[in-house]
């Protein structure tokens, strides 16, 4: 036996209604219609894109890792796929300064062990030099490679904030994809939960029930300070920077060097 609470709740600004279980499952039925349907476009699309041509690149262009300069035939690691993640950045910046919305997505794929069991492999490219990007690699502690690709043209080197995807030939290598912007939230798997819950992502270009206004600042997920409030000021952090050992508030965004 279900009961309704009382009615009063459901009159708060902006919460869903409240209704019985009939009802709910009624409208949580007709939604999974319009669900079922865009899981089926989703697919459609990943099989265009598993259809679109390829272009060749010169796999012996050298970039910059913890061994020194290898080329990029070697990220692969003898595998026949790569992801890469071209992390933008910021010369001279202390940690705290470089992207916020890169440093999110890059904390989403520490781990790439399922991308390995396909036979893929997973490397983060960055247009910063080696020297500080090997010191913010080891203050995030991140694991999976990192390289420098300063000097290196596109599209292995170029505009950064890119997801982009590789296939071997041998020794043969080819670009078969690139999106940036909101085409790399399938990355993010925060997004895709923060999409299932009632207040969604917080954000003021949400389209949200009457009366319910944004929980949080837009973008509230790149920068906070100590006490996890979302803000843009000297004190502030990336958010994933606060559960680093020695991470403390700090006076200055860090941003005294040009855009690379």
């Amino acid at each position: 036996m279900t009961s309704t609470p009382d009615d009063s709740t459901a009159a708060l600004p902006g919460r869903p209604p409240i209704v019985d279980l009939t009802t709910w499952q009624a409208a949580r039925d007709e939604l999974l219609v319009r669900e079922k349907a865009h899981t089926h476009e989703g697919d459609a699309l990943a099989a265009a894109r598993r259809r679109l041509p390829m272009l060749e690149i010169d796999g012996t262009v050298e970039v910059v890792g913890p061994d020194g300069p290898v080329p990029f035939l070697d990220l692969f690691q003898g595998r026949e796929e790569l992801v890469v993640y071209q992390h933008m950045w910021y010369d001279g910046a202390p940690h705290q300064g470089q992207c916020e919305g890169c440093t999110m997505m890059v904390w989403h794929l520490k781990d790439a062990v399922y991308l390995s069991a396909r036979g893929v492999s997973f490397a983060v490219l960055t247009s910063g030099p080696w020297q500080e990007v090997a010191a913010y690699v080891e203050f995030m502690g991140y694991t999976q490679p990192w390289y420098s690709v300063r000097g290196v043209a596109a599209p292995v080197g170029g505009d950064m904030g890119h997801l982009a995807c590789f296939l071997r030939d041998g020794d043969r290598v080819f670009l078969t994809y690139s999106t940036t912007g909101r085409g790399n939230e399938p990355a993010n798997g925060s997004f895709g939960l923060l999409d299932l819950t009632p207040y969604g992502r917080g954000e003021a270009w949400e389209d949200n029930p009457e009366g319910r206004h944004a929980i949080g600042q837009a973008c509230w997920y790149w920068r906070s300070d100590a006490d996890g409030n979302a803000t843009w000021g000297p004190t502030s952090r990336p958010v994933p920077q606060w559960t680093r050992p020695g991470a403390t508030p700090v006076e200055t965004l860090g941003r005294h060097g040009a855009h690379s």
